[in-house]
């Protein structure tokens, strides 16, 4: 709906009415002017330690309907240090800024101030913290995120894009650039922004601001969360009002192409917050071929130390010119290889000065990608060009595949708590899929397999996301393989599987989850749970019939169709309520978890709703290819 209202509302931190409603990304940031007026710099608390100065401060962000607000923060910089590169570090969801984060980055040589843009206290409880003055936002009150609808305290009563809190965080990141250009300290036509799941959004809509010099943006920002999973039908986000309003102006799919600066996406390949494929949508429509992205696998809403490296290294190139960031390695996906099996064609970056370590090739088919499995494949070098094969198992499901190209740079980096110190860096190749039509059309062969053992171990943990894994009481240990489907449970099966602990009277929580994320089917997701004492000290063989799955409210799991991942962990962290000792072992060894027993048989689409049509599932696939087409073409011709 386009309203054209003349609105007589002080708009922003200068003195300035806004006119008719903005209708897109550009016009809803023209009148905000991030140095109009005084930041009023508040020093709450200032602290020495190790060499880094640490700083608790508040300043304004500006007047928005009459009301002035203020944001929190941490500000930190090395002693002695001037004119340092600048660092703006934006918080996630349900979080706030930390000391440490700011100390870390600073510790690295930079000017940092991290944003306490949620409202939750820092500091001491009676310190000056975020005063948002009454406008609907941060955690305690969060219905404007996504929400651009007037409300009694909303700053317009009409739909507008500054009715949404995403716009008062991103206003307030970019006075946090302000703030680094009064600094003596920091060198404030130097500044990067770097944010964590909302921060990581936050991140691509303050990336537009012209003085940000590089961006990395993490697990949130993808944009076109509004849209559905090409092929599956309903997976988009609801909104119930001006959702066309919200697409135009707040979308991150209508900010990625006005970033000019360098950008690395942090990513998980399974995350909720910022689909793979919708992450390489935004990335592939960057005005210019600046960016780089480093992908965890198998992973949801984290990383590892290597993947995590990539946005210091990228820092380190674009902000201080002291590393050379490897180039995209090149990926093309070969259909017609001639004997049915489609191929993923590598070329890493073997010219710059970091020795390459490995390039390790995933490829997967499940339509949502939050509960994709990523099969590891065999890559062979031949020169300069790594090749792997990418066999398809269901012909009526996409194929996608990508590259972790990883080097070994020589030089530690200390890494962020929650992360060992590394010299390696993984960068994420060039992202390719295939749909079904096309492979159809090129000859491509399927291969019916089935599977019983799921996983030997064989080559470790290496299928799997592992969380806690230094904590006795809270590992977590998690694959999505069990949704392959060549490893989908047989009718009837047992979960069987071998297990060694190093104590006695421990509980092992077995869970089959099902249907999670996937909403959008009119199942509920559920975690069905097998709980298993483990009496005594040593090897156990267990074997777990299907009806030993059930609820916390008591339903029993009767099929595995539609299991997406697959938990062990302990039995305490899962059902307090039933297991009061918390584990007290080390973290058990497993081995040979398999099915027995029990039939294959085909498996239903898990994606669809009972009774929705096939067809129009599979005719989204044409039209997102058509969409691809196009996309190909435009970028072509940006790059020439």
């Amino acid at each position: 709906m386009k309203l054209l209202v003349t609105l007589a509302l002080l708009f922003n931190a200068s003195t300035v009415f806004a006119q008719a409603v903005p209708q897109t990304a550009e016009q809803t940031w023209a009148d905000f002017d991030s140095r109009a007026d005084p930041l009023e710099v508040e020093v709450i608390r200032e602290t020495v330690e190790d060499g880094i100065v640490l700083r608790h401060v508040r300043y304004v962000v500006g007047t928005f309907g009459s009301k002035k607000t203020r944001v929190a923060a941490f500000h930190a910089f090395p002693k002695d240090g001037e004119k340092l590169p600048g660092i703006v570090q934006l918080h996630g969801g349900g979080q706030r800024a930390r000391p440490e984060t700011a100390r870390f980055w600073a510790s690295h040589g930079y000017a940092a101030v991290a944003v306490n843009w949620g409202e939750h206290v820092i500091g001491e409880p009676d310190d000056p913290n975020t005063d948002w003055a009454g406008i609907p936002s941060g955690f305690f009150d969060p219905k404007h995120h996504n929400d651009v609808t007037p409300g009694e305290r909303t700053v317009h009563q009409v739909p507008h894009p500054w009715n949404s809190s995403w716009l008062l965080y991103s206003a307030a990141a970019r006075r946090a650039i302000t703030f680094l250009e009064e600094r003596p300290e920091a060198d404030g036509s130097n500044v990067g922004v770097t944010g964590h799941s909302m921060g990581g959004r936050l991140t691509v809509l303050t990336a537009i601001d012209s003085r940000v010099k590089a961006a990395s943006p993490s697990v949130g920002g993808s944009g076109y969360l509004y849209s559905d999973i090409a092929g599956v039908p309903d997976s988009a986000r609801r909104m119930s009002e001006d959702l066309d309003l919200y697409n135009r102006t707040l979308d991150c799919k209508n900010y990625w192409p006005l970033i000019k600066c360098p950008l690395m996406f942090l990513g998980a390949t399974n995350d909720f917050n910022s689909p793979m494929e919708f992450v390489v949508q935004g990335f592939n429509s960057l005005p210019q071929s600046n960016g780089a992205m480093s992908f965890t696998p198998h992973m949801n809403h984290r990383f590892t130390a290597d993947n995590y490296a990539a946005r210091v290294r990228w820092f380190e190139t674009h902000l201080k010119g002291t590393f050379q960031f490897p180039k995209t390695a090149n990926a093309q996906l070969d259909l017609k290889s001639g004997d049915g099996v489609p191929r993923l064609i590598v070329k890493p970056d073997i010219a710059g000065i970091h020795r390459l370590k490995s390039v390790e090739v995933f490829y997967g088919y499940d339509r949502d990608p939050r509960a994709r499995f990523w099969r590891l494949a065999s890559a062979e070098r031949d020169g300069g060009v790594f090749v792997a094969e990418c066999p398809v198992v269901e012909p009526g499901e996409p194929l996608l595949a990508f590259a972790n190209v990883t080097y070994e740079t020589g030089s530690l980096l200390k890494m962020p708590r929650g992360y060992a110190d590394t010299s390696l860096l993984t960068v994420t190749s060039e992202c390719r899929k295939a749909f079904p039509h096309q492979m159809k059309a090129a000859g491509v062969k399927a291969r019916t397999e089935r599977h019983r053992l799921i996983e030997d171990f064989s080559n470790g943990w290496r299928d799997w996301s592992l969380v806690g894994v230094n904590h006795r009481e809270h590992w977590n240990y998690e694959t999505h393989k069990v949704h392959d489907p060549a490893f989908v449970g047989p009718r009837g099966a047992a979960l069987a599987l071998e297990v060694e602990t190093s104590d006695a009277d421990e509980t092992l929580a077995v869970i089959l989850e099902t249907d999670k994320w996937r909403g959008y089917t009119g199942r509920k997701p559920r975690r069905f749970v097998a709980l298993v004492e483990l009496k005594a000290a040593g090897s156990h063989s267990l074997n777990l019939p299907i009806d030993m799955f059930v609820t916390a409210e008591g339903e029993v799991l009767d099929s595995y169709d539609f299991v997406t991942s697959l938990i062990l962990t302990p039995g305490q962290k899962e059902w307090p309520n039933k297991v009061t000792k918390p584990w007290q072992a080390t973290q058990p060894t497993f081995g040979n978890i398999r099915w027995e027993g029990g039939e294959f048989a085909p498996r239903p689409r898990p994606y669809l709703r009972h009774g929705a049509s096939e067809v129009d599932a599979d005719e989204a696939f044409l039209q997102q290819f058509k969409r691809d087409v196009e996309e190909s073409v435009r970028r072509e011709a940006r790059d020439r």
